[in-house]
């Protein structure tokens, strides 16, 4: 049979974590039988990273034991650290209700992260719990300006579109529709160059509210069945809800974050 090296085998299943398909991706890190403990380590770091990113997307609940099995190879990894704060995040927003601890430990993480990709991942999380659980606006714009000015560093495309989405959803905010175009519409591209398909419909449901305010209804009811029946098959339910809503040009709240 055929051997594939550890690196390999979470690069195909990244490339399908992005492409909205966890089970197979879990399944396909499941499959690998490593002998060496630093590729066992890495087949575990990708199975937390593939539940964390499952349970955001689909409101699961996979996240805590595939984080408590990597922790037990690698306890203290800041990257376990991250993925725990990701899913609070995910608990807090979707639960609607705020942490105070989770500002503290997205501090730590920015003093403690061990490259500039990683600052800038965990300084999009601050911004995004600025923005979304405590209210202070200001302070996100400036982590989100900050992260992706690091994902610009770094050459991580992913990070960029993500601080593009939300410095957009300011300049939408402050009515500034022009600016807000031309970030979303960057983000969306970034967000397709990548593979990441509930990035690209999240950012393509903003489309669609764009232009409602633009004052092209019927472009963004289109824009919005197309996102919806791409979402509904991938289960992604804040985006199906969403996008109902514009289909049937009712005002609600933006999508979550």
């Amino acid at each position: 049979m055929t051997q594939l090296a550890a690196v390999d085998v979470v690069t195909a299943a990244t490339h399908l974590m992005r492409a909205g398909q966890w089970s197979a991706a879990t399944e396909l890190l499941n499959a690998a039988e490593p002998d060496d403990p630093a590729e066992h380590l890495a087949l575990a770091l990708a199975r937390a990273e593939v539940a964390t990113d499952q349970d955001f997307a689909q409101q699961t609940n996979h996240a805590p034991a595939a984080i408590a099995a990597a922790d037990a190879l690698a306890p203290q990894s800041w990257d376990l650290a991250m993925m725990r704060l990701r899913k609070d995040y995910s608990i807090a927003l979707f639960g609607s209700r705020a942490d105070g601890q989770l500002a503290e430990r997205a501090r730590q993480l920015i003093a403690d992260a061990p490259d500039d990709a990683r600052r800038g991942a965990v300084t999009f999380y601050a911004g995004v719990m600025a923005d979304n659980l405590y209210s202070r606006p200001e302070e996100a714009f400036a982590h989100y300006t900050t992260a992706y000015q690091l994902g610009e560093k770094a050459g991580d495309e992913l990070l960029m579109s993500l601080a593009l989405r939300h410095l957009g959803d300011h300049a939408h905010t402050a009515g500034d529709l022009a600016l807000a175009r031309q970030l979303w519409e960057r983000s969306t591209e970034l967000r397709q160059k990548v593979g990441h398909l509930l990035g690209a419909l999240a950012q393509q449901t903003l489309l669609a509210v764009l232009l409602r305010d633009e004052g092209d209804t019927a472009g963004s009811q289109a824009l919005a069945a197309e996102v919806n029946r791409w979402a509904t098959q991938v289960d992604l339910k804040f985006i199906v809800q969403e996008t109902a809503a514009l289909m049937a040009d009712r005002r609600q709240q933006a999508p979550p974050r």
